[in-house]
């Protein structure tokens, strides 16, 4: 079977929303790329780890997270810093800034070996995997650069959900 990516992130979302779009793309492999695995407040706590990881076994999904693809606390300031300048909040963000690319890119994406994650994935029959984050928009988010990486490799599809 042909691999998929997808993109989704929660700002937006509710509980049911956010799991019936996995459950209509049918992901096999969430794949968790944030820098802390909880959200505060009582909005979005299904995709606080613990519950996410037991809510995605119960739905026969796989769990990976990987630390190494998520941010620094530097290169997030650096966004904040951005989204001060023209007035955005990081919930109402429409795309990255380029400080924070260019930053992401050669921090993380360079020395990250993207072909060996997907070589493991694959190996263990995964093949619709999503990669997740808290942004609702691909492009406000981080979890664009490292799909775009992997389109750029392997010409994959890729949907934002």
């Amino acid at each position: 079977m042909k691999t998929e990516i997808y993109t989704i992130g929660v700002y937006g979302s509710t509980e049911e929303t956010f799991f019936s779009k996995l459950i209509a793309a049918q992901v096999d492999l969430f794949v968790d790329i944030r820098q802390r695995r909880g959200v505060r407040g009582n909005q979005y706590k299904y995709v606080n780890s613990n519950y996410l990881q037991a809510k995605l076994k119960e739905l026969g999904i796989g769990y990976l997270y990987i630390k190494d693809l998520s941010p620094t606390k530097d290169i997030r300031m650096k966004q904040k810093e951005a989204d001060k300048v023209i007035g955005e909040t990081k919930q109402k963000r429409t795309k990255l800034g380029s400080v924070f690319v260019h930053e992401y890119v050669h921090q993380i994406l360079e020395g990250y070996d993207i072909e060996a994650l997907m070589r493991t994935i694959e190996s263990e029959g995964y093949n619709r995997i999503v990669f997740f984050c808290v942004e609702e928009k691909a492009e406000a988010c981080h979890h664009s650069l490292v799909v775009n990486r992997i389109h750029e490799i392997y010409s994959y599809s890729i949907t934002n959900l």
